[in-house]
């Protein structure tokens, strides 16, 4: 535990030195993970699933957390780029358990229309949120959709797309700006994300589905 609090005190710029707490809890959901800042406090909350990775791999974990809560700019470290590559290969030994003919149907096409086929089926679920349209766990290797576009194929298919992006993707190092904290949505996601045919009428769709959702409810 000391090493761990070491890398984080070392990563951190030259006059900051919190006070750091490492917690691990079976209650999140496999490999997520969080920091609470309190004043000069650090509590970093962490699945238990982390106890058996690599210290430096974890190390990158936490340093990559104390780069969104003190926003700061640094190069990425052989930690940070370990926990980066760990995430980007967790969806592979991830078991394939939950699945929907609706969403398993859209995958199908999206993945042979845009991607060639190329793309491992990962698992399927709805959740209940209009507020989060859809979105893809690197944890689980999940994608999920809100119940609000059931039925809706195309946009369904947008929705997919969006999301293998993500899998595909993975996230992209800041190293151009210097930072060692990630981005889901680089300059290269943008860019494929207006491939998906008539990507701008789809974007108006949902914000009329979501709104005519919202007034009902």
């Amino acid at each position: 535990m000391s090493a761990l609090i070491d890398s984080i005190n070392e990563f951190l710029p030259q006059g900051t030195k919190p006070q750091v707490s490492i917690r691990y809890s079976g209650k999140f959901s496999p490999y997520s993970a969080n920091v609470r800042k309190t004043g000069n406090i650090l509590v970093f909350s962490l699945s238990s699933e982390w106890k058996g990775i690599s210290e430096e791999i974890v190390a990158g974990l936490l340093q990559s957390l104390a780069a969104k809560v003190f926003r700061i700019k640094a190069k990425p470290t052989t930690s940070i780029d370990l926990y980066n590559n760990f995430i980007r290969s967790l969806h592979i030994s991830q078991p394939k358990t939950k699945s929907d003919p609706e969403l398993e149907a859209a995958f199908d096409r999206v993945n042979v229309k845009y991607f060639d086929g190329l793309i491992e089926k990962p698992n399927f679920a709805w959740h209940n949120s209009a507020r989060r349209l859809a979105s893809y766990d690197y944890h689980t290797d999940t994608i999920s959709v809100s119940q609000v576009f059931r039925g809706n194929e195309e946009l369904i298919d947008y929705l997919m797309y969006h999301e293998l992006l993500h899998k595909k993707l993975k996230y992209a190092d800041s190293r151009k700006s210097g930072s060692g904290r990630t981005t889901h949505h680089s300059h290269k996601f943008r860019n494929m994300e207006k491939g998906f045919e008539n990507a701008e009428e789809m974007e108006k769709r949902i914000s009329a589905v979501v709104r005519k959702y919202r007034m009902m409810h």
